[in-house]
């Protein structure tokens, strides 16, 4: 049985960081992009960042591009999101996200596993 298992998250003051870490088992993970995306109340779920297979191509939304790094642990099967300079509106749930195939996407309906997520809320 796959399972995508995020942890990590909790409560940072606004300039804090949070690392966030997804644990895959159950499947390929070598085989597969992963994402990052997050979903604030009252919002659509929307796309965070993405990594290819080897871990060589990343995709970031532009609201955090140049504060968030994501990265994976291919021996470990394990994708990460540094997250820097946190500010109160990038409170949100996040998940990890994981497709087979080689196109880095940020489209969430391509993503066929989801984990269940985790919290993360940045006070101002």
């Amino acid at each position: 049985q796959e399972q995508l298992v995020e942890s990590g998250g909790g409560l940072v003051q606004a300039g804090g960081s949070l690392r966030l870490s997804c644990a895959v088992s159950g499947r390929t993970f070598s085989s597969d992009v992963m994402g990052w995306f997050r979903q604030a109340p009252g919002k659509e779920r929307e796309f965070v960042a993405a990594i290819s297979r080897s871990g060589d191509s990343t995709a970031y939304a532009d609201s955090v591009k140049g504060r968030f790094t994501i990265s994976r642990d291919n021996a470990k099967d394990t994708v990460y999101l540094q997250m820097n300079s946190l500010k109160p509106d990038d409170t949100a749930v996040y998940y990890c996200a994981a497709r087979r195939g080689t196109v880095t996407t940020n489209r969430p309906d391509l993503y066929g596993s989801w984990g269940q997520g985790t919290q993360v809320t940045v006070s101002s």
